[in-house]
């Protein structure tokens, strides 16, 4: 059981993560039409609204711990696959976008490039999967 005055941190969470998600995929269509300042704001507010949700994330699990997988059957082997395979890639991105915004921001274009080939599918990925879990953790599978 969630202790009260940590249960809306679940829906901060996925709220942080889709805006993550949008944000990421509206800074691709502006730079695919050459909207470089556009493009720059949408990443950088990409980067804060992840870097929030990382904050919420390890602030509500140091205050209320692991949240227990109710799910049964089916479920549970496609939950933990989501949930494992989020996580590795959270790990792996957090580098890795900062490594790209950097060369983005001082105008290291190529690298920039060659480096956010990587990150933007993955950081997508990872925003998008962060909201699936919480939706099978906290409304498919409800704790009650």
């Amino acid at each position: 059981m969630i202790p009260e005055q940590y249960a809306f941190f679940p829906a901060l969470n996925a709220t942080l993560n889709g805006t993550s998600a949008v944000l990421l995929l509206a800074g691709r269509g502006l730079i695919a039409r050459g909207r470089i300042a556009t493009h720059r704001l949408c990443m950088i507010a990409a980067v804060v609204a992840s870097s929030i949700f990382l904050g919420c994330y390890l602030f509500f699990h140091f205050k209320v711990g692991n949240i227990r997988f109710l799910g049964e059957g089916w479920a549970r082997p496609v939950y933990f696959a989501i949930l494992i395979s989020h996580v590795t890639l959270a790990i792996v991105i957090v580098p890795l976008a900062f490594i790209t915004l950097s060369r983005g921001l001082r105008a290291r274009y190529h690298k920039h490039r060659a480096i956010a080939r990587w990150t933007w599918p993955l950081w997508m990925y990872v925003s998008i999967t962060g909201v699936i879990v919480y939706f099978m953790l906290y409304h498919w599978f409800p704790h009650s």
